[in-house]
């Protein structure tokens, strides 16, 4: 699955007062791996950052004078994002000021139309309920480095939201062999012509094991369902 971790920087809070995009930040992930790939884009929104937006991204009126227009952007990000699942913190807000971006320039085109889009502070909130659900809080939680976001940024942030999204669902893989009409699904596969191999693990890969449930134990807060399993079974 190739999903995209999304982030704007705007010039105010409220799209219906007619502020603007000013910064898109993008980053790819391919089977849930950060491949390296992203889309990021500074614009001259046309008007003034309000004081309050100005504090938060640092983005002059002077910086971004000499930048593109939305259009003139547009066409290359609708392509970069076409048929991703895009994952964003607060979805509504970006999503409403990318689709007011689209009207201004011409398009009637929304985005759920060409990506399929996830709110990862929804799920935040059901995962951590009552519990403090922001990227900064996240990223403690979860242990991911953002000594350097010292101010917002959209490419920024949208790296540390893919981290902290990988975190999040570590463990929580989903089987989809059979949404593809060209994969084969465990329907067509007969349990008699499979093999199953069995093979001890080496001290070392039991080590990394129990390692690797400790991490996680730490980022949830509580056992693992493997170790719980593991105790109900010994003797």
């Amino acid at each position: 699955m190739r999903q995209l971790t999304l982030d704007t920087e705007t010039t105010g809070m409220d799209v219906g007062a007619g502020h603007r995009v000013i910064e898109i930040g993008c980053v790819e992930i391919v089977g849930r791996v950060v491949t390296g790939r992203s889309f990021h884009r500074y614009l001259n929104p046309g008007r003034e950052s309000e004081p309050g937006a100005l504090a938060v991204h640092g983005l002059t009126t002077e910086f971004l004078a000499d930048k593109p227009c939305f259009a003139d952007i547009v066409d290359d990000w609708l392509a970069f994002i076409d048929g991703a699942e895009v994952l964003a913190h607060n979805a509504s807000f970006d999503i409403g000021f990318l689709e007011s971006e689209l009207r201004l320039s011409g398009r009637d085109a929304r985005l759920p139309d060409s990506c399929n889009i996830i709110d990862t502070l929804s799920l935040a909130r059901e995962m951590h309920p009552g519990q403090r659900n922001s990227l900064d809080a996240l990223c403690k939680r979860y242990q991911v480095d953002a000594s350097q976001r010292h101010v917002h940024g959209a490419l920024l942030d949208a790296r540390l939201l893919a981290d902290v999204y990988l975190a999040m669902t570590a463990g929580q893989g989903t089987l989809e062999l059979a949404r593809a009409p060209d994969r084969v699904t465990l329907l067509d596969v007969a349990l008699s012509d499979i093999k199953v191999v069995r093979r001890q693990s080496s001290e070392a890969e039991l080590a990394a094991h129990v390692e690797y449930l400790s991490s996680l134990e730490q980022r949830a807060g509580k056992p693992s369902i493997w170790r719980t399993l593991a105790s109900a079974d010994a003797p």
